[in-house]
């Protein structure tokens, strides 16, 4: 039986970390130095500050995210997107559904694939294409086995080529981890509500 899915937007929520971030002016040389390579260009947000306190993870994470998320080639950051939507929404984490249907909606200037998600779930009407990268990307977040040969296939007749189908694979499994990290480390939180 499918899933319909319900608490997830567009509209992105506070998050309240359970630990502490660290705090810019009282951080080390080598917290400063991991927290220069953070995606944001905006701010550092505090799921950045709280990652901060493991320097060697921080540094490592931050330039893999950034190579998988945003490197040019390959998968359009739009799909790129949708993958990391669709392990998002298989962790039911509320907060990066939000951030990555938002870049979705924003890259293709068009809202219909997420509202379309989040009405309808798994049984959305999607393209030939987005089917394929859903469909893989929530498989291979589920448990990684179950996408096998047979969504290979249809990754590949949707017209995805081997270089997309590994930035695929890599933005799902990125977003298989982050989303449990996110989990364990803070909570999603309305804006207004202390975020």
């Amino acid at each position: 039986m499918s899933r319909v899915i319900h608490k997830f937007t567009r509209n992105v929520p506070g998050w309240q970390p359970r630990v502490t971030p660290v705090k810019l002016d009282e951080a080390t040389p080598e917290q400063l130095a991991a927290l220069q390579v953070t995606p944001s260009n905006t701010k550092v947000s505090d799921y950045v500050l709280t990652l901060a306190h493991d320097v060697e993870s921080l540094a490592v994470r931050s330039p893999l995210f950034n190579a998988i998320m945003y490197d040019p080639g390959g998968m359009s950051r739009a799909e790129r997107e949708l993958g990391a939507l669709a392990a998002s929404m298989v962790n039911r984490c509320i907060y990066c559904a939000a951030v990555h249907a938002d870049r979705h909606a924003q890259l293709e200037k068009d809202t219909t694939v997420t509202d379309e998600l989040f009405a309808k779930g798994e049984n959305a009407d999607l393209t030939a294409r987005d089917r394929a990268i859903f469909d893989f990307a929530r498989k291979s977040a589920e448990a990684p086995p179950a996408a096998g040969p047979a969504d290979m296939d249809a990754l590949r007749n949707a017209g995805l080529s081997d270089e997309e189908i590994l930035d695929l694979i890599l933005s799902a499994a990125l977003f298989g981890w982050a989303n449990r990290l996110m989990h364990v480390l803070g909570d999603p939180v309305r804006k207004g509500n202390g975020a």
